[in-house]
């Protein structure tokens, strides 16, 4: 087969392997390299069928080498290997020419369609034509969002999800009514490139079960849709499937939003696995010490030089291949923080790529959101470089509604501006309610059921001695630790559930909803589940039907929220002010509120237009009466005890309560 290839010098540009009319361009980038090898493989070949050494001379362009190969068949796979003769310094530049080295623009990747099957992955090309069928971005206002964060495996590998492809994006796309009729606008899928779940060598020490990583923050690939996600298991199929799945939620007028993890990868520190970057510029594309060893502020072992332009490019390349190839409408940057740092890690005051991103055009309807804090400490929250466009995960909003509705002293004023978007947080930099994504829990923390169910963590099935996952949840269990029949503690984390979600739903910025809180689902106190691909990890649809009470009050809180302008209005933007809803506070007393360290309890009134809400929470243990606006009769929208209670003059919320009321 070999001796019918033609081979030619190939362009520099575009980088990865792109069909040309006759035959294939192959380009990858490598500054410090001095010999490159092109290696071909067929499916099922664990060796190449033919390697193709490129002249330095006639296949290079600068620092990129390229070259262009006809007479290949239509299943054709590839790799690279790099070499450095001599190497200075074998600590700085890691070339290991006996590594087949991942393409970092490849479409595709093969070798890892099982899920928990490790084994080598080289780089393939999409085959199928697709047929998007007039699907055009949705371009849904951030300000009228309703995001939820949902992992594609997860959500539909339990028994009980009912679907005929669990696991995939087809068993996920199964779910599509169910999610319009929830009512949210958005999915946030965790990451669904291509990453290696069986990387980790670690087992649960109480069951003896193999554990993976389920999450998927461990990044290959960048632009390649996760393969063990399709139900056709052939190379390219997941891009295929993840392309129906795309054109099926927006036939349904859902966006899909994608978490991205561009600040490290999977290769980890020096005695991780050589895949990819690494074997073709390790200096290039990692934070590297004088001594060669690598900057972990990732808390995974190393770091991507993000602002080096070769990193830049990539990352922009590679964002803008998922909105125009693949009809994604939005991204969350996991650790975000990490892309405004320079080479030696130091914070940048104006990261050139997080400006890149801000003003890229192709971007400009794009959702872009930061998780604005890394694992070195770096805490941005209302503070990330954001140039009036980026929106952040609003982890101040998580800590002081978890602190509030526990009974913490001192955060009604908190409650307050976090009630109204966060303007403290937000408004020095330009932006507005809307970039504030409010959530009470995420992926990365204690479900909203077991937030209310436990004081500590309980992560010993991870295999870490319980030493993984956030100390601090700013939790409480309601008198009991776990599971348990006491019906008076059972009632009081119900009505705790509500008081979260009632708060949530009436906050400016934009809600995020966890997939499973909707009906109560448990992780049985384990906040850090990234390798419980089990019980443990997996929504179990069962709860939807035991919670359906629950599951009722969060659509129904929903449906309000998307009926009514008036939410998308609280801010403080500089726009004329009928398109801002007035915002006035209150305390037990009208136009008194409590602002006293021991205060436990706040009204907000909020109007727009022909709107008039009226949200009052009391996070203290005893019941408490507050006074009503006359000037309107006030009717109950949602309430988190079991029956909202008689409006007047005044109305009684019992202890631990928020109350939702709108003007007659």
């Amino acid at each position: 087969m070999a001796g019918f290839l033609c081979v030619d010098r190939g362009a520099a540009l575009p980088l990865g392997a792109t069909l040309i009319a006759d035959g294939i361009n192959f380009a990858v980038f490598s500054k410090h390299a001095t010999h490159a090898w092109l290696s071909l493989f067929r499916p099922g070949m664990d060796t190449p069928f033919h390697e193709i050494a490129l002249d330095p001379g006639a296949n290079r362009t600068g620092h990129i080498w390229h070259i262009s190969v006809s007479g290949l068949p239509r299943d054709v796979l590839y790799a690279w290997r790099m070499d450095m003769r001599p190497n200075p310094n074998p600590a700085i530049h890691r070339f290991d020419p006996a590594a087949f080295l991942l393409d970092p623009y490849a479409k595709v990747l093969a070798g890892g369609e099982e899920w928990g099957v490790r084994s080598r992955r080289v780089c393939g090309m999409p085959q199928e034509r697709f047929d998007w069928g007039g699907d055009q971005p949705l371009n849904t206002p951030l300000a009228e969002s309703v995001i939820y964060e949902l992992h594609v495996r997860a959500y539909t590998q339990h028994p009980s999800s009912g679907v005929s492809a669990p696991g995939t994006y087809l068993g996920l796309t199964a779910k599509i009514p169910y999610l319009k009729e929830l009512g949210v606008t958005a999915v946030e899928l965790m990451p669904v490139y291509e990453f290696e779940e069986a990387d980790t060598d670690r087992y649960n020490p109480l069951t003896g079960e193999r554990l993976f990583n389920l999450w998927g923050y461990h990044p290959i690939g960048f632009f390649a849709p996760n393969s063990t996600y399709g139900q056709r298991k052939e190379p390219g199929a997941a891009v295929t499937e993840f392309k129906e799945m795309v054109r099926a939620f927006h036939d349904a007028g859902i966006e899909v939003i994608l978490d991205v993890v561009f600040n490290h990868t999977a290769e980890g520190d020096e005695r991780g696995p050589t895949l990819s970057f690494r074997g073709l510029d390790n200096s290039v594309y990692y934070l590297l010490d004088a001594n060669g060893r690598y900057l972990n502020f990732s808390g995974c072992g190393n770091t991507l030089n993000c602002n080096h332009p070769v990193v830049r490019a990539l990352i922009g390349d590679c964002l803008r291949y998922w909105v125009m190839e693949m009809h994604v409408d939005g991204f969350r940057f996991d650790l975000a923080s990490i892309l405004g740092r320079g080479k030696t890690g130091e914070p940048l005051p104006d990261p050139p790529l997080l400006e890149r991103l801000a003003y890229d055009p192709v971007l400009a309807n794009t959702k872009l959101i930061a998780e604005a804090w890394d694992a070195a400490g770096l805490y941005q929250v209302g503070t990330f470089p954001a140039w009036g466009r980026w929106a952040e995960w609003n982890g101040r909003y998580r800590d002081d509604i978890r602190g509030f509705v526990r009974g913490d002293v001192g955060l009604a004023p908190v409650l307050a501006e976090r009630l109204k978007g966060s303007p403290d947080l937000y408004s020095h930099s330009g932006r507005q309610a809307q970039h504030s994504i409010n959530f009470v829990t995420c992926h990365d923390g204690f479900t909203l059921a077991d937030l209310v169910s436990y004081n500590w963590k309980h992560n010993e099935a991870n295999g870490e001695d319980n030493r993984d996952g956030a100390n601090e949840n700013f939790s409480w269990n309601c008198g009991a630790e776990g599971p348990t029949d006491d019906a008076e503690i059972l009632a009081l984390r119900r009505r705790q559930m509500r008081n979260f979600l009632i708060l949530l739903f009436s906050s400016g910025g934009v809600p995020m909803v966890l997939a499973g809180d909707e009906f109560g689902r448990t992780q049985g106190g384990n906040n850090n589940a990234y390798c419980q691909d089990n019980e443990t990890g997996w929504v179990d649809w069962r709860l939807a039907e035991a919670n359906r009470d629950l599951l009722d009050f969060v659509r129904k809180l929903i449906a309000y929220r998307r009926r009514h302008g008036l939410f998308a209005r609280i801010n403080w933007n500089p726009s004329p002010q009928e398109d801002q809803a007035a915002i006035q506070f209150h305390g037990v007393r009208l136009h008194q509120p409590d602002w006293s360290f021991d205060s436990r309890s706040l009204a907000m009134e909020a109007r727009w237009r022909g709107e008039r809400l009226l949200l009052i929470a009391n996070a203290y243990w005893e019941p408490l009466e507050f006074e009503l606006p006359p000037d309107a009769g006030w009717k109950a929208v949602a309430y988190s005890g079991e029956t909202p209670p008689p409006t007047g003059r005044t109305v009684k919320v019992e202890a631990r309560s928020a109350l939702l009321l709108e003007a007659e």
